[in-house]
């Protein structure tokens, strides 16, 4: 995970504005931004975008992306992958715009 979130944050100069992280919570794997409050720039905004929930006696990762209801929801296209490189794809690729908008 280290080496993707590298890889996607954005450049240096805008991480004040703008970055990118991810958690490991559980069986699952966050990412998230951290942005400033749009009216209150000293307080900063944590947001889950797009989470992965590994299932051990399928041996799969079911995928979501968290809605405008601020919960999580069953990506539809591709809601189960089997290898979590395949769900950084399917974050990356956003074919639907669910993940990044």
């Amino acid at each position: 995970m280290e080496n993707y979130i590298s890889g996607v944050r954005p450049e240096p100069e805008i991480r004040n504005r703008l970055d990118l992280s991810y958690e490991i919570r559980d069986q699952s794997v966050i990412l998230k931004e951290i942005r400033p409050v749009w009216n209150n720039p000293k307080e900063i905004l944590t947001l889950g975008y797009a989470k992965a929930t590994f299932v051990k006696n399928k041996n799969v990762w079911k995928v979501f992306w968290k809605r405008a209801d601020n919960k999580w929801h069953s990506y539809k296209p591709t809601p189960i992958v089997r290898e979590l490189k395949d769900f950084l794809k399917l974050v990356d690729n956003d074919e639907y715009g669910c993940f990044k908008g």
